[in-house]
């Protein structure tokens, strides 16, 4: 059988299927394990839905939205999904092996002529604003496969211009202003970390670990040590604004007759916090504990004898 024909036969075969393995395609087409594979990403071009479960028992699925049904969306959707595609955009490197140009391509040729016309309106007066980065981050792709095999990894860092080498298992990739960060566990301190993506020179799976669900769990307690002072500092109501663009995970904003930010710190952490809390500014009405304001007063102190030098 040629490779179209028994293309064809397996977009019929599958298309009737919720899940399907390798060696079902194997037995039923008399084929290699290379090859079914070279057929699956064959079927994915032709724009076959095909998506992968990953871990101990992975397998094979078809979206609902079959190969042979056509994908009606609405213009509020295709509004939606466009938007999405911008943001991708916006970002050096992703976890997904794809172009944004073919994404759009394939996007495109599931609208109308009409729906086509109305997006290329809103590109030229919709804007998405991010900071541009030009980090590359090779192994976001390693670190998210690592993610859903709940598996630990070996990792190179680079951290002030020195390789390090840290054995942490990853639960999270998340994006801010354009840079990729990946949170996990380092199991030689047992600490919850944060790794920016774009330093990882090098990556290597190992064994499965601890549940995603329980890294989630237990991250912000693993992170809190036994010497962790804890803050309050009160602000005005109009800079809750700046804690909702970027907060930390040992933080939470509490509303009521006050508007105050609570939270802990660990022994090391003072000048990072600080720094963080002289972006409100004169939003700042009270700072506890004592310690904590002395150190932000410190830093405006230097910093305006810093402008007076100049």
């Amino acid at each position: 059988m040629k490779k179209s024909e028994r293309l064809n036969d397996m977009i019929r075969y599958l298309n009737s299927r919720e899940y399907f393995n390798l060696s079902d395609l194997m037995a039923k087409y008399n084929i290699s394990k290379s090859t079914a594979l070279r057929d699956i990403s064959s079927l994915e071009q032709l724009g076959m839905p095909i998506f992968a479960e990953h871990g101990r028992h992975g397998r094979y699925g078809i979206l609902k939205n079959r190969l042979l049904s056509p994908i009606i969306f609405t213009i509020d959707e295709v509004y939606a999904l466009y938007f999405a595609m911008l943001t991708l955009e916006s970002y050096q490197s992703t976890p997904f092996h794809l172009s944004v140009h073919k994404l759009n391509e394939k996007f495109e040729n599931c609208l109308s002529n009409n729906q086509i016309q109305q997006i290329h309106k809103m590109k030229k007066v919709l804007q998405f604003e991010v900071n541009q980065h030009h980090n590359v981050s090779r192994f976001l792709d390693k670190i998210l496969k690592s993610i859903l095999n709940e598996s630990s990894c070996k990792i190179q860092y680079l951290k002030k211009n020195e390789q390090k080498s840290y054995h942490v298992q990853f639960f999270k990739i998340s994006a801010r202003f354009g840079q990729w960060y990946a949170t996990g566990i380092e199991f030689d301190t047992h600490k919850f970390k944060v790794f920016r993506c774009d330093k990882i020179t090098f990556i290597e799976e190992l064994n499965s670990q601890l549940s995603i669900d329980e890294l989630i769990s237990r991250s912000l307690e693993i992170y809190q040590s036994k010497k962790s002072i804890d803050f309050e500092v009160e602000i005005l109501a109009q800079a809750k604004d700046i804690f909702y663009k970027e907060h930390y995970p040992s933080m939470k904003l509490e509303i009521d007759d006050k508007t105050v930010v609570k939270g802990f710190y660990n022994p090391g952490e003072e000048e990072f916090i600080a720094n963080y809390f002289m972006r409100y500014g004169h939003s700042v009405i009270s700072v506890r504990p004592e310690s904590l304001k002395q150190i932000i007063q410190d830093k405006i102190e230097s910093l305006f004898n810093h402008y007076q030098k100049l």
